[in-house]
């Protein structure tokens, strides 16, 4: 940890998914540790994740209006200078209100205005970026920026520097083997059975759900427990035969850091979030990422599939076949799955937070040596 005089007042912009939204709120968590007198206050919108989340995480949570960036020509388009005046006004005022000292940026909507309004302050900008692709508002805040994170060293940013992905303690400081036992009693799971985690997120993976809902008696009776993560309202029985190991379905986990600890092989999309937190604590993963999109969740596993802690699995052949031919042989093989959470663990960076907290201590003293 870099010792420099305290900010007093931080700015962190970012909201609409919880890959904006935890980071922001690990990292805050971070600076609140460190400077206990600091003013961290929070940048979104009303309609995000964060307008729920972060007043519950007990920060201050300032609003801008959401300005998405129409992709075709059309009347959003003739609106969006009006509409990003308003963003920029009311970034700028939650700048000049709290004092801001720094305005950290995670991406999206929020992220835009606040750094157009930081520039114009000469306050300081501090940028996260979480996927392996960078977005439109990381890649404008990057060419005034103080200081360029990343998440991946693959990703393209000016001035970039890998810090990893801030997360949640309760994973970040996980010792798995120690928490194993009591992860085990709590999910209704039994010692000495292979055991493998599956989960599509909050929202669920259709697919995921599907393929193991179709193979809950083969699984069961091959002596491989499965703990199921469905998403909200899309549970489904789990009819394990006479004498089969368990097969746990819940529709989500306050505590995913104690199925973490259960687990020997996780099963899971390839959110930027899901990949860092499975790196931390070493745990080997099949990826199986969203075929929508501009195709960042497969450049998120880039590099730990080429370095052997995961295997990356199309969406379309992720089937209840697949589970019989490849998943069974998978979960069964101990010493693969050992190399595989070794290499997983060589790539995780649990310290992320307090290497994204030196980068705003930095950019704070800079600000203040200029002023």
């Amino acid at each position: 940890m870099i010792v420099l005089s305290a900010p007093t007042s931080v700015l962190l912009a970012g909201g609409g998914s919880a890959g904006h939204v935890s980071p922001l709120l690990s990292l805050a968590d971070a600076l609140r540790r460190r400077h206990p007198d600091l003013r961290v206050t929070a940048l979104g919108t009303q309609e995000g994740l964060e307008a729920r989340l972060v007043p519950a995480h007990g920060l201050e949570l300032r609003v801008v209006p959401k300005v998405p960036l129409p992709r075709r020509p059309s009347a959003d388009l003739l609106r969006l200078p009006r509409r990003l005046k308003a963003a920029v006004d009311a970034a700028g005022a939650a700048i000049d209100e709290t004092g801001a000292d720094v305005v950290v940026g995670f991406g999206g909507y929020v992220s835009t205005p606040a750094y157009l309004a930081a520039r114009r302050r000469r306050v300081p900008v501090v940028i996260h970026e979480q996927n392996a692709r960078p977005g439109l508002a990381n890649r404008l805040g990057a060419r005034w920026a103080q200081a360029v994170a990343t998440t991946f060293a693959s990703t393209s940013l000016r001035g970039a520097q890998r810090v990893g992905m801030p997360l949640r303690r309760a994973v970040a400081t996980l010792d798995r083997a120690a928490t194993r036992p009591e992860a085990l009693t709590q999910l209704g799971l039994r010692d000495g059975l292979p055991t493998v985690l599956v989960t599509g997120g909050s929202l669920g993976a259709q697919r995921l759900n599907e393929a193991f809902a179709a193979r809950v008696a083969q699984l069961s009776g091959a002596g491989i427990q499965v703990l199921h993560v469905t998403g909200l309202g899309k549970e489904f029985a789990d009819e394990v035969p006479q004498g089969g190991a368990p097969y746990v379905v819940v529709p989500y986990l306050d505590r995913m850091e104690l199925a973490y600890a259960a687990a020997d092989l996780v099963v899971a999309r390839a959110g930027a979030n899901t990949v860092c937190e499975l790196t931390a604590v070493g745990l080997p993963a099949v990826y199986v990422p969203l075929p929508i999109g501009n195709g960042e969740q497969r450049l998120n596993v880039a590099d730990v599939v080429a370095a052997g802690g995961g295997l990356v699995v199309d969406d379309a052949a992720l089937t209840p076949e697949w589970v019989d031919a490849e998943l069974v042989r998978l979960a069964t093989d101990a010493p693969r799955l050992a190399a595989m959470a070794a290499a997983a663990r060589a790539l995780g960076e649990p310290a992320a937070d307090e290497l994204l907290a030196d980068l705003v201590d930095a950019a704070a003293a800079h600000g203040r040596g200029r002023s």
